[in-house]
């Protein structure tokens, strides 16, 4: 029966679709297009802003540490970008929520921290990432963040209070100072209700970061606890040489883009019909279309959530932070990680 009302709604509203209407009177209820209602904007220093998100009907949930794709219409365009979900994976109340940095000469975070009221309607998409506790939890955790890296974390943390498994956590974080630690009433809290957590912080600006050669005096017991690590390049690459006995043990996430190799050849690139530009060995393909005025798909833009992939038609592309020519026609390449060499064509989906 229920089919067949949907047959005969579908039927009478041709060429729209029921849900095309009923996205019209409640975006949040469109099947066929995620959005998300902005119910609350809650200012946490004076650069970063958490936007509690109600999410539409076809959002499937998301495991803490993951980051989900963010999409709004800024001057008329609209863009995509990714951000770690900060909440616990079964919030009380089925909202979402992420918290945006606004970084300096940025289109999207300020407008994000600065211009986006409660009741505004963004778009979003299913949550991603493997930056995620496993199951069973560990008995044991060492965390160990820097600046916005606690925004993955404190959703761990959040979850793990909420199902009362908050039970051995060494968090170690670092900021400039106090004012601009984002969650530190947050973090404070939670160490003081709960005994499992032991919180140490650090002002980088007076004191200098938490170093990982104190490990063994912040945590003597390191070794056997998982590890997960979020931050500046920095304190991944340390990271990664400090765990280089015990790999399996650490998870890292990134939030800054990798270093780009110098001495590119560079070349002439075509994005569809929109425009073809002449981009130099130290420019992505994102920024150099995004600069010719062509609207392209992007995300993270740091090469992690293959958000601005887009098809390799002739020619081929140089990665920015190898500096390895590569590519077919017909591959899918990362527009934000990739550069010109020499004459290439992109396929550029029309909007």
């Amino acid at each position: 029966m229920r089919a067949t009302v949907r047959a005969m709604g579908g039927a009478l509203t041709t060429p729209l679709l029921p849900e095309d209407f009923a996205g019209l009177i409640n975006p949040l209820w469109s099947r066929t297009a995620l959005r998300g209602r902005v119910v609350e904007v809650r200012p946490e220093t004076d650069r970063a802003t958490t936007l509690r998100i109600r999410p539409g009907r076809g959002w499937r949930g998301h495991r803490a540490g993951q980051y989900v794709r963010l999409g709004v219409d800024v001057d008329g365009v609209r863009h995509w970008r990714t951000y770690s979900l900060t909440g616990p994976e079964t919030p009380s109340d089925g909202c979402i929520s992420v918290t945006v940095q606004a970084l300096p000469g940025g289109v999207v975070s300020p407008h994000l921290v600065n211009a986006t009221p409660a009741g505004t309607i963004v778009h979003l998409e299913a949550a991603d990432g493997d930056f995620v506790l496993p199951e069973p939890v560990p008995g044991r955790l060492l965390m160990v963040t820097a600046g916005s890296g606690i925004t993955p974390v404190m959703a761990m943390l959040r979850t793990l209070a909420a199902r009362g498994q908050l039970a051995d956590v060494v968090l170690l974080h670092s900021a400039p100072n106090a004012a601009e630690m984002i969650f530190r009433d947050d973090l404070h809290a939670l160490a003081d209700q709960h005994r499992g957590l032991r919180l140490v912080t650090r002002q980088t600006r007076g004191e200098g970061r938490v170093e990982l050669a104190e490990l063994d005096t912040l945590c003597p017991d390191w070794r056997g606890r998982e590890a997960y690590v979020c931050g500046p390049v920095g304190l991944l690459d340390a990271a990664r040489a400090h765990w280089a006995n015990a790999p399996a043990r650490l998870h890292v996430e990134q939030f800054t883009p990798p270093a780009r190799t110098g001495g590119g050849c560079g070349g002439e690139v075509s994005y569809g019909e929109a425009a073809t530009v002449g981009v130099d060995g130290e420019t992505s393909l994102l920024e150099a279309g995004e600069a010719a005025g062509v609207p392209l798909p992007s995300g993270c833009r740091m090469g992690i959530c293959f958000g601005c992939v887009l098809p390799l038609r002739d020619g081929q592309v140089r990665d920015l932070r190898t500096g390895e020519v590569h590519g077919e026609p017909g591959d899918l390449v990362q527009t934000c990680i990739n550069g010109a060499s020499g004459a290439a064509r992109l396929d550029v989906p029309t909007t």
